[in-house]
């Protein structure tokens, strides 16, 4: 995944090698702490104690729900986990968290479950989101499997560029669509458009085929403000909070799904 600022880290794999952003030596160069200092204390438990009561008619006993798409190796989805842990108060209505966490890539998630703290808690799978049986299949038997239809919610961290890269305009709307069908609450993290650009030239330095989509996107230029516009209209969910930018000029937007009655 690129950085946005005006010296890029080089992975020890070329970047080209792995098209989807899957660096295995990703939290080398964007530690989990990149993102969490941002994230007042309390403040996603706050929302998330409203989500659970509003579902559970003030049932205590469910848990709150995490999906982290692209989640890497894990190291980001267990310091999300902690913070969700350490902001909980008997006030703050369930105690207990449980994440699923998945990525395209099964070595990485082979390396996210050798390592996982906390076993019952945290669930990694190797998944293609835009794999729609994938959605029908694994993520609704998690879910199945405690209780609940939908996530409390969901991460996507800096993985918007990729499946607009690989998925085009229309796979990208698809992508936020299905979050939002999954997720009551989506803390969202786009790369800007000039990743976009780095990721593009990267490719084509390593002579590689450039990817299917970037000379044919439409949705382009202040890719914060193109994803508000595509989750927002008509209602379907609503920008809630603005978490400030990470040191790689990435915004943190946290919405809200809206659930027709």
């Amino acid at each position: 995944m690129s950085q946005a600022m005006d010296q890029e880290p080089v992975p020890y794999e070329d970047p080209g090698a792995v098209p989807y952003g899957n660096f295995p030596n990703y939290y080398s160069f964007n530690p989990p702490e990149n993102r969490i200092s941002l994230l007042t204390p309390g403040l996603l438990r706050k929302f998330l104690h409203a989500s659970s009561e509003a579902k559970n008619q003030k049932d205590h006993s469910h848990p709150i729900l995490a999906f982290d798409v692209g989640c890497n190796s894990g190291q980001l989805s267990v310091a999300l986990y902690d913070h969700l842990m350490e902001s909980s108060k008997p006030s703050d209505g369930p105690s207990d968290v449980h994440f699923l966490c998945c990525d395209i890539d099964a070595d990485l998630i082979s390396k996210a479950q050798a390592s996982n703290p906390f076993p019952d808690s945290i669930t990694y799978m190797t998944l293609d989101i835009m794999d729609s049986s994938m959605v029908e299949g694994p993520i609704h038997r998690f879910l199945d499997g405690l209780g609940q239809s939908t996530f409390n919610i969901g991460f996507c961290m800096s993985v918007t560029m990729w499946i607009h890269l690989n998925h085009g305009d229309e796979g990208l709307v698809e992508f936020l669509r299905r979050l939002t069908t999954l997720c009551d609450y989506l803390l969202i993290e786009p790369q800007p458009w000039k990743c976009y650009r780095s990721a593009a030239r990267r490719l084509r330095k390593l002579g590689r085929q450039d990817f299917d989509h970037f000379h044919t996107l439409s949705i382009r230029g202040n890719m914060a403000k193109k994803i508000t516009c595509i989750l927002t209209r008509e209602g379907n969910a609503e920008l809630v909070h603005r978490f400030g930018k990470t040191v790689w000029d990435r915004s943190l937007l946290l919405f809200k799904i809206n659930r027709s009655t």
